[in-house]
């Protein structure tokens, strides 16, 4: 049961804090070995492929030796394989989002070479179809919008560019070093090319409130938004908590956020 008390709510909400501050005042002194010893942090490495025992198992590939080993140590045996509509079902609305036509169904079950299904899979990332369906995960990464937020909501009539800039990118199979450093400086490292500056919306996606009052505050959250951003897409990481303080779980310091 809880103790009443008649302290001012200020001077309970003082106390409260105080009994944090022993924990909160341990400062960092810089970005210590323990941090970069984290797994997350650690250079990828390839890991041994696992001998599977059952030979019910079929693997066709390294991907399915690690699933098949998973499966093995908990006892779950395999499903059945999936029959060639299934299986033209799941690539076709994985890759593209859409069903297989009954033309596409029709020549693949009509196609018994043992290249096949790799056919599919190769018309289906050769499609345009393919850089529209996975440029809307990144375009959800990227906080894209084709609207102001706020109270106003304005209109963002070229946002539309940055959106097809990151489907044809995927269509071109560009490689992801270009595509990061497009998004982040393309106007810096590439001034006289169209995409690399179309790119560089990526840091205008920001909601922005037109006739905000105060327009040193309104700048603020612009860089704070944008700093987060590039934090949470490109490196997968919380980057927040560092406005206020050292970073309590991730090696990133108060500094090197501002």
């Amino acid at each position: 049961m809880t103790k009443q008390t008649n302290l001012p709510a200020a001077t309970l909400l003082a106390a409260s804090f105080a009994t944090l501050l022993p924990m909160a005042a341990v400062a960092r002194e810089g970005i210590q070995p323990d941090d970069r010893a984290h797994w997350a942090f650690q250079k990828v490495t390839r890991p041994a492929v696992p001998a599977i025992q059952n030979s019910k198992f079929k693997i066709h590939n390294p991907i399915d030796a690690f699933i098949a080993a998973e499966l093995e140590a908990k006892g779950i045996a395999p499903a059945p394989a999936a029959d060639k509509v299934t299986l033209l079902r799941r690539a076709s609305l994985d890759l593209t989002g859409l069903p297989p036509t009954s033309e596409e169904v029709d020549a693949f079950l009509a196609d018994t070479s043992p290249q096949a299904f790799g056919k599919v899979v190769d018309r289906l990332l050769a499609s345009p179809r393919y850089g529209e369906r996975w440029a809307r995960h990144w375009l959800d990464l990227t906080r894209y919008a084709e609207s102001e937020g706020f109270k106003a909501d304005e209109t963002r009539p070229n946002a539309w560019r940055y959106r097809d800039y990151v489907s044809q990118s995927l269509n071109d199979d560009k490689p992801c070093g270009r595509f990061v450093q497009e998004q982040i400086a393309g106007d810096e490292l590439w001034p006289g090319n169209n995409d690399a500056l179309i790119a560089t919306a990526f840091n205008r996606h920001y909601a922005d409130e037109s006739n905000a009052r105060n327009l040193m505050q309104r700048r603020q959250e612009i860089l704070n938004d944008i700093t987060d951003t590039v934090g949470g897409v490109f490196l997968g990481m919380t980057y927040a908590c560092a406005r206020c303080h050292d970073h309590k779980f991730e090696p990133i310091l108060q500094t090197d956020y501002y």
